[in-house]
C-alpha cells in the first residue's frame, strides 16, 4: 500500500520547523538549532532598517506561505533577519560555528555589530567561525541577504521573475531556504570528511595528517589514523543498492573531537556487456528506472515543509517499483541524501545553470533535430563561466561522500553550456568515481560518458546501439488533471493530456512497453520519466504537487518494473534479487 503520511498544507510533521541535525554524514552531539521565528525586514538599502516591521519563519523563503510573508520583493532587495543569540551552559568547547544549509544568493554575516562573514552562492551550504564576535552574554545575530535575478552569471535553476512565471518556470526563491544552526567544536576539529569507497574497502581522510585519532565501526571493530587516513577493509563486504542500501556506520574520534558518520562499498563503471556498453552497478549491468524529481512543494516552495517528507517521496516511488530520482537543477538539504542512500534510491544529480536561457536556441530547435553544434563560443561572459564552475566544484564537495549518487549532469538541455569538454574534465579531475552526463538532451558536442537523449515527441530511432551506453535522461510528461489538487487549472502544462485515469495508466504503460522495454537489450541503460509530482503549472507528476492524489496504479506499476529489470537479462528472464554477504 502505498505510504499516506505526507504533511497537510501548511503544517509540519513534528510541530515545529525543522529541528533535526542537518549533516547526516557528519554529526556532532553539540547542536543548537536556530530554525523558528526571526525577526524580518526589506530595504533596498545595504544598512539594516531602524525598525524591523515583520517576522519570518525560518528556513521558509519569504515568497513561500510557510514563511507568513508569502512575498517576492523587487530584485535586488536586502532582506534582513535578526534574533537574538545566547549560548546554553556548557556549549563551549573552544570555537563556535554557525551553519546555514543554503540562502539565495549573497549572504553577509553580522554579529555583535560586526562583520563576520561573507558568502556568494544560492545553491550551496556555508560556515562563519564567529568566536571571535560573542560576548560574554547575549549578541545580536544579523543575516543580510542580496538575490538578484537579473544577474545571469549567478545559477537559478528553474527560477523567474514573478511576472514572466509558468510552464517550466517557477515562483523564484530569494533569502535563507535551508536550515541554520550552531556548533561548537574544539580548538582543533574535524573539518570534513572525505570518503572514498568500492566493492572492497573504504578509505576516510580528515586531511590533518598530523593529529592522531581513530575509527571505531559499529561492530567494535577500531581502525587508527595513519596520517589522517583510516582504511577499511570488511572481511566479508556487503555492498549499497537499491534492493540492499547496506550502511556502514563509525564514530571518528581525534584529539577532543568526536563525530558520527557512515558509508557504503559500492562502485559504478561502464563495462562491454556482450558488446554493449552498459553501466554496472557493483560489477553487473543495472537498469536505472527513474523519476525527474525538482524538489518543489506547494507551501514551502525550494522547501520541503518537514524532512520527513523526503523519505515519504522516496518510499512512495519505491513501492512503485523506482529505484532512481534525477534531482533536477537544484541540490537539497543533505537530509535528502541521507533518505537516498539509508532507503536505497540512486540520484543522478544536476548542477545548477547559470547564463541566458532562449527559448529558440535551447527548446524549439533542439526538440525538431538540431541538437549538436560546437558550444565554445556559446554564453562568453567570464564571470559567468567562473561562477558555474566554482558553484560545481562546491556542489561535489558537498555531496560526493553520498553514495546514492553515481551520475553527475553538467549542462541540461544546452542552459548555460560552454566548453564541454573543459567543463568534463574539470569534473572528472574533482570525482573520477561517478558517471558522467555532459550535456542531458543536447547539444551534443564535447567529452562524455554517456549518449543522453531527451524525447518527448520523438523520434524513437534515437534509441538505438550507441558507442557510449544510453540514457534517455527525459521523456513521458503526460498529464492528468486532478481537480482540487491542481495550482493553476487555466493553464496547466504538460506534453499529453489524459482525461481518465483509465486513459492515463493504458497511455503510460504502452509508452513503456512500445518504446522503453525493447530499447534495453539494444543498449538503453537507464528511462528517466517526467517526474515524479506536479509542480505548479506543471501537472505531468505521478504525485499531485500537494502529494495527495497518486495518479497511477501502484500494482500496475510494480509489473511494469519487473519487466523492465528483466529485460536487461538474457533472454529476457527477471533476476532474483542478490544480497551481498554479511
Amino acid at each position: 500500500m502505498l505510504t499516506q503520511l505526507y504533511t497537510r498544507q501548511g503544517e509540519t510533521l513534528s510541530g515545529t520547523p525543522w529541528q533535526i541535525y542537518p549533516r547526516p554524514q557528519l554529526r556532532r552531539d553539540s547542536f543548537l538549532c536556530l530554525n523558528g521565528t526571526w525577526e524580518f525586514a526589506v530595504s533596498p538599502d545595504k544598512e539594516p532598517p531602524e525598525r524591523f516591521d515583520r517576522s519570518i519563519l525560518v528556513p521558509f523563503c519569504p515568497e513561500s506561505a510557510l514563511s507568513g510573508v508569502g512575498e517576492h520583493f523587487p530584485e535586488g532587495s536586502y532582506l534582513f533577519y535578526r534574533r537574538r543569540l545566547a549560548l546554553p551552559a556548557g556549549f563551549f568547547r573552544g570555537r563556535v560555528l554557525l551553519h546555514i544549509g543554503a540562502a539565495d544568493q549573497e549572504l553577509d554575516c553580522f554579529v555583535g555589530g560586526a562583520h563576520a562573514g561573507h558568502h556568494l552562492g544560492g545553491y550551496e551550504a556555508m560556515t562563519f567561525d564567529i568566536t571571535p564576535f560573542l560576548p560574554d552574554g547575549e549578541a545580536e545575530l544579523l543575516l543580510r541577504v542580496r538575490d538578484d535575478l537579473r544577474d545571469l552569471s549567478q545559477p537559478y535553476g528553474k527560477q523567474v521573475a514573478p511576472e514572466k512565471r509558468g510552464g517550466m518556470w517557477y515562483t523564484p526563491v530569494s533569502g535563507i531556504y535551508q536550515s541554520v544552526w550552531l556548533e561548537s567544536v574544539p580548538e582543533t576539529y574535524i573539518e570534513h570528511l572525505d570518503i572514498q569507497a568500492d566493492c572492497r574497502r573504504a578509505v576516510i581522510d580528515t586531511g590533518k595528517p598530523a593529529v592522531p585519532g581513530r575509527v571505531v565501526l559499529q561492530d567494535g571493530q577500531v581502525f587508527p589514523l595513519e596520517k589522517g587516513r583510516a582504511v577499511i577493509a570488511p572481511e566479508n563486504p556487503r555492498l549499497w543498492s537499491p534492493e540492499d542500501p547496506w550502511l556502514y556506520e563509525f564514530t571518528l574520534e581525534m584529539g577532543e573531537d568526536r563525530v558520527e558518520s557512515y558509508f557504503a562499498l559500492r562502485t559504478v563503471d561502464i563495462r562491454q556487456v556482450a558488446g554493449i556498453p552498459r553501466i554496472c552497478l557493483n560489477g553487473k549491468p543495472y537498469f536505472f528506472h527513474g523519476l525527474l524529481d525538482q524538489g518543489y512543494w506547494p507551501d514551502g516552495l525550494l522547501t520541503a515543509p518537514d524532512p520527513g517528507c523526503y523519505a515519504q517521496d522516496i518510499q512512495a516511488m519505491k513501492e512503485l517499483g523506482f529505484n532512481t530520482l534525477r534531482k533536477h537543477i537544484k541540490v537539497e538539504p543533505e537530509e535528502f541524501y541521507y533518505q537516498c542512500d539509508r532507503l536505497g534510491m540512486v540520484v543522478f544529480q544536476d548542477m545548477v545553470n547559470n547564463g541566458q536561457y532562449r527559448y529558440l536556441r535551447d527548446t524549439a530547435l533542439p526538440t525538431v533535430g538540431f541538437q549538436v553544434r560546437p558550444d565554445g563560443g556559446l554564453h562568453r561572459d567570464p564571470k559567468g563561466r567562473e561562477t558555474f564552475y566554482r558553484s560545481m566544484e562546491a556542489t561535489v564537495r558537498q555531496l560526493r561522500n553520498h553514495p546514492c549518487i553515481l551520475y553527475w549532469t553538467i549542462f541540461n538541455e544546452g542552459w548555460g553550456q560552454f566548453r564541454s569538454t573543459e567543463a568534463y574534465r574539470r569534473l572528472k579531475a574533482l570525482d573520477g568515481s561517478r558517471i558522467i552526463d555532459t550535456a542531458s538532451g543536447w547539444f551534443r558536442w564535447g567529452q562524455t560518458d554517456v549518449n543522453s537523449r531527451h524525447i518527448y515527441f520523438g523520434p524513437w530511432g534515437q534509441l538505438r546501439k550507441s558507442k557510449r551506453p544510453l540514457v534517455l535522461s527525459e521523456f513521458g510528461g503526460y498529464t492528468l488533471p486532478t481537480p482540487g489538487h491542481m495550482a493553476n487549472t487555466d493553464d496547466a502544462y504538460g506534453y499529453r493530456t489524459c482525461r481518465t485515469r483509465e486513459q492515463y495508466m493504458t497511455e503510460l504503460l504502452a509508452l513503456y512497453r512500445q518504446r522503453i522495454e525493447p530499447a534495453i537489450p539494444k543498449g538503453l541503460c537507464g528511462a528517466i520519466y517526467t517526474q515524479l509530482s506536479d509542480v505548479e503549472d506543471e501537472i505531468n507528476g505521478l504525485l499531485t504537487y500537494d502529494r495527495k492524489v497518486l495518479k497511477p496504479d501502484p500494482a500496475a506499476m510494480a509489473t511494469l518494473a519487473a519487466r523492465l529489470t528483466g529485460a536487461l537479462q538474457p533472454g529476457g528472464v527477471p533476476p532474483r534479487t542478490r544480497r551481498a554477504p554479511v
